[in-house]
């Protein structure tokens, strides 16, 4: 650094600003690396319609893609628990758009209002109509309020959900933080389909270790709607481990549903009477993002169904469905399935485009939950599309790492890579 030669100084100065404005002009336009063949839209910017996007332009150029949500920075559910716990800020779970506008993705940071699919376009909260050959629906899920009983938006306020990553995260971080030592943290699990199944075990681990140093008088309530829970006796077997008596399950059959909630009184009601916990954590039930269900994609269960060659919806043609939001056979919705269904989709739009039948595709899937700062467990499975439908397949080996050391950093370097597959950065 500055040792440029004074004859080449003028020359430097003239080519650096050219540069400046060259980049300056290209920030206006759309990047394209070839002349535009066909349009996809992508509406929803996580895991699944970010990395869809990214795999659209490696795969052709020539597709010119739009990618629409209205955060400018995406904070990732895998990871968020950490925060809790205080393994990580919550800066180091947000992700910038910035490596999709480097890949020629459009980056649109507004909401859609409304998806016309006889003349598919997209319309934006803004006004402006988005024209598309095929569309990309990546929503993620909303809540359904109102479940358990008393529990709407303005409850989860103050008795946060946290199960989309953010703000509802650093409030139930700092709620943790106010409360007295002896307090009581209450996890409300809902019944039926959910993101990341494992996800509210993996908290409950991620609170108790932080109490346990902290607030060691403290413990975590687990009221469950469900009657068993994945890998629950690795999961139980870790708790006796590392907290001893500070997490405690109550199963549906034994009166963890949590019925009612009354925000005021800070009671959660089950069968077995009211619990009054110094925290709250209310999961609520879930289903698609609203735009789904706005523009026809969702069935009578509440979910979107998808024709398992393309991810194309089986209810609106030349719109695919990906993710949280889409029902895919066996698949979970976790993080990582859904990057799969996404590159699989991406594939699948390019053969269409180009007058092909999709290729046959498997699909992998691991869900890593923390059970301790050096201590986790995965979910490996695999898939492939039979007879129309994706099934599972057998694991080739088993699947535990050789120790939880080895488990906790496996879960580090998955999370790094599917960023950065996922975002470009």
């Amino acid at each position: 650094m500055g040792m440029i030669a004074r004859a080449t100084h003028g020359h430097a100065r003239r080519t650096f600003l050219r540069a400046v404005a060259l980049a300056a002009a290209g920030a206006a336009l759309p990047l394209r690396s070839a002349p535009v063949r066909a349009r996809v839209v992508v509406v929803g910017g996580g895991f699944a319609g970010a990395g869809c996007a990214m795999a659209l332009r490696a795969r052709d150029p020539s597709i010119a893609v739009t990618l629409v949500d209205p955060d400018a920075d995406y904070v990732s559910g895998p990871m968020s628990n950490a925060v809790l716990a205080g393994w990580r800020s919550i800066g180091s779970i947000t992700v910038t758009r910035s490596g999709l506008a480097r890949a020629g993705v459009r980056v649109v940071g507004e909401r859609v209002r409304a998806v016309d699919a006889a003349a598919r376009t997209v319309a934006l909260a803004g006004g402006t109509d988005l024209r598309y050959d095929r569309l990309v629906v990546a929503p993620g899920i909303r809540f359904l309020w109102g479940k358990p009983q008393g529990y709407d938006e303005a409850a989860s306020r103050r008795m946060p959900h946290a199960w989309i990553a953010g703000r509802q995260t650093e409030l139930l971080a700092a709620q943790l933080r106010a409360m007295d030592d002896g307090g009581v943290v209450a996890i409300s699990v809902p019944s039926g389909l959910m993101r990341c199944p494992p996800g509210p075990y993996e908290r409950a681990s991620a609170i108790a270790a932080w109490l346990r140093q902290h607030k060691p008088r403290s413990k975590v309530l687990i009221l469950d709607a469900n009657n068993h829970f994945p890998r629950q006796q690795i999961f139980e077997d870790a708790w006796k481990k590392h907290y001893p008596g500070m997490v405690e399950w109550i199963a549906s059959t034994e009166g963890g549903a949590v019925e009612r909630v009354d925000v005021d009184k800070s009671t959660l009601y089950t069968s077995r009477g009211a619990q009054r916990p110094a925290v709250a954590n209310i999961i609520p039930p879930q289903a698609p993002g609203q735009i789904a269900l706005d523009a026809g994609l969702a069935s009578g269960h509440g979910w979107c169904p998808v024709t398992a060659a393309s991810f194309e919806s089986a209810l609106v043609e030349h719109v695919h469905v990906i993710g949280d939001a889409c029902i895919a056979g066996a698949m979970p919705k976790s993080a990582s399935a859904a990057h799969s269904q996404a590159l699989h989709c991406a594939d699948a739009i390019v053969a269409l485009l180009a007058g092909r039948e999709p290729a046959t595709a498997e699909f992998d899937s691991v869900c890593y939950s923390l059970l301790a700062q050096h201590d986790a467990l995965s979910i490996h499975a695999r898939f492939a599309v039979e007879n129309g439908e994706i099934r599972s397949l057998p694991l080739p080996s088993p699947t535990r790492a050789a120790s939880p050391q080895e488990e906790a950093t496996l879960a580090e370097r998955w999370y790094r890579q599917i960023v950065a597959d996922s975002f470009g950065v």
